[in-house]
């Protein structure tokens, strides 16, 4: 103890330790005596949970990693992407083109295995692959990790898993193994304004290790090879051939490269020149047990208005559903959509907030329940999307292709609905050796009700600039999905499900502005005059793709199958560009959902 004496104290943090020091002086002390303590910085409530949780496995694709370690890599990831001004990083060139035949080089004498389509990613890629061998092509896989479904499942509506039905890949009885959960009615909800119930809205839990497995054994009847456990190094395109390096020296020769890597494809950084995503979606959540409530989902749900996180602010979104693991299993989800500037919140972060708002916005206390495993993942989009060929040969697939909806994170539910039209344009492509970019860039055509869901992004993403009210994105989401129940399923229901048509667009923009005119000078404010005006664009090409499909393509159809092969495979390319792009494609189901 000091007495009588004058007391100095300061702290500071190094590499993650508090120093603190006491400084002591008195008129017997030529010199200070420091005292040091050493304390470590305590563990994060989510770093405790996680640590807590046994790890089984991680798988590829997004959301197949459930580690803390993991999660630090990827907020890692996050704040060197948002530290960056427009370009993230210099992007390794994976894909080179070398004049001439493959056939006639030095390497044509090694040992190469050949294919018709190789297929990089197997998460996805599985889906395609199975489609294509299903019609007499030699398909292979390359999956980097154990090609195997996540547990946590996929949620879809059944009408999306027929389409797998119709492509051929999955018989009927398929689905009923594959899902591992089913409820009704799903709710969409905002901070009090206001809920509407719907049915049969993303009301299947379909579990990604079963539907996998069945996708296996159908590729594996077809003939098709998995190579599991190997990354791409190089791909080098001739004119005759794709050659594919491996990382293990292992090489593949194939008419035609399918990229189905995801989001951070070493392909599509390459071809995007490691551009910055104009947005993203970060998501966390959790997999419980101990819930009571439990038989209903929520498809978005807003508990509360824009909140400060950090320095920057967020608009939290929710989406909660039955686990297939147990009857008192549920799976929560929180989102957000930021713009990747410096100070966007960790991925951590949002956890830490997740941890004290889940309980309230699930009527349950913490103590209460078993955590089964911790969810997290970022999902970035860009404004030019879908993504089209770069590259002879090569052509990008499921996320890495931007062909699912800004506003939705996963695109499993992009690909049901675009897999019968890629399967059957990349068989017809291959069948007509049309394989340079061109061509393959009409399987990824410009979809202006693609583009035009970018403005839904905006207007619910938090903007410290914008000067609106703080529940103003909640007003606005409550009046669309009031707008939207009032005028029908034929509005809500394709919406819902991640398609923008023309019409309903319209009647639900119409409504909105004659039912909550107060709410048009904050909408220009929070989304911006450019995006506006580039979105009016969008909307009018909407309109114009509306009636190519409904009024021209019966015109035209009728007479395509007489044209020349290559004009041939144009013209349907571009009447399913009409059709998919106007969002024709989608059609109200009459089919009841089986009750399990």
């Amino acid at each position: 103890m000091l007495i009588n004496h004058q007391l100095q104290q300061c702290s500071f943090m190094t590499n993650g330790v508090f120093q603190f020091y006491s400084v002591a002086t008195s008129p017997r002390q030529k010199r200070p005596t420091i005292f040091s303590l050493q304390t470590k910085a305590i563990p994060s409530r989510t770093q405790r949970i996680m640590e807590s949780i046994p790890v089984n496995g991680e798988v590829g694709g997004a959301g197949g990693a459930y580690s803390y370690n993991a999660l630090k890599r990827l907020d890692q990831l996050w704040s060197g992407i948002c530290s960056a001004q427009t370009v993230v990083d210099e992007p390794k060139q994976v894909v080179s083109r070398i004049p001439g035949l493959f056939s006639q080089s030095d390497l044509a004498d090694k040992e190469v295995d050949t294919y018709d389509v190789v297929v990089c990613g197997g998460t996805l890629g599985i889906f395609i692959a199975t489609a294509l061998s299903s019609k007499g092509l030699r398909v292979g896989i390359v999956e980097k990790n154990v090609l195997k479904g996540r547990e946590q499942e996929w949620n879809i509506s059944r009408k999306e898993m027929l389409e797998l039905v119709e492509v051929g890949i999955l018989e009927e009885e398929d689905i009923e193994h594959a899902t591992s959960a089913t409820f009704n009615p799903n709710r969409c909800g905002f901070e009090g304004k206001g809920e509407i119930w719907v049915e049969n809205i993303l009301n299947l839990g379909v579990s990604p290790s079963k539907l996998i497995e069945i996708m296996k054994t159908r590729f594996n009847s077809c003939d098709g090879v998995i190579l599991e456990g190997l990354g791409v190094s190089s791909i080098c395109v001739y004119d005759d051939a794709a050659i594919l390096q491996l990382d293990s020296g292992k090489r593949l020769s194939s008419r035609l490269i399918i990229d189905a890597m995801g989001n951070f494809s070493p392909v599509v950084k390459q071809i995007r020149g490691g551009r910055k995503p104009d947005g993203f979606c970060l998501v966390v959540g959790s997999c419980c047990r101990g819930f009571t409530d439990n038989k209903t989902s929520d498809v978005i749900y807003a508990s509360a208005e824009v909140k400060q996180v950090g320095e920057s602010q967020v608009q939290y979104f929710w989406e909660a559903f039955p686990a297939g693991s147990g009857l008192m299993d549920r799976t929560t989800y929180m989102f957000t959509y930021v713009d990747p500037q410096p100070g966007s919140p960790l991925l951590e972060e949002l956890l830490e907030d997740y941890w004290t708002l889940m309980p309230d916005y699930q009527g349950v206390s913490l103590d209460d329940l078993e955590i089964l495993r911790v969810i997290y993942g970022i999902f970035p989009t860009y404004r030019d999307s879908p993504l089209p060929s770069a590259f002879d040969r090569i052509i990008q697939f499921g996320d890495a292709s931007g062909i699912q909806s800004p506003v939705s994170f996963g695109g499993f539910g992009s690909l049901t609905r675009h897999l019968g039209r890629l399967t059957n344009g990349i068989y017809e492509a291959i069948s007509s050796n049309l394989l340079d970019s061109d061509s393959l860039s009409l399987l990824n055509p410009y979809m202006p009700n693609l583009s035009a869901s970018w403005l839904f992004q905006r207007a619910m993403s938090a903007r410290k600039e914008s000067s609106v009210s703080p529940d103003f994105i909640n007003q606005l989401l409550c009046a669309n999905f009031q707008s939207m129940q009032r005028l029908g399923d034929p509005v809500l229901k394709p919406f819902l499900q991640d398609v923008i048509q023309f019409g309903p667009l319209v009647k639900t923009l119409g409504l909105v502005m004659l039912t909550n005119p107060q709410l048009l000078p904050s909408i220009f404010r929070q989304v911006g005059i450019p995006v506006l005006l580039d979105w009016i664009g969008h909307f009018t090409m909407l309109g114009y793709y509306t009636f190519l499909s409904i009024f021209i393509d019966p015109i035209i159809s009728p007479s395509v199958d007489t044209l020349p092969e290559k004009t041939k495979f144009k013209w349907k390319r571009q009447l399913e560009a009409w059709k998919y792009g106007a969002g024709l494609d989608y059609t109200m189901s009459d089919l009841k959902e089986t009750k399990h």
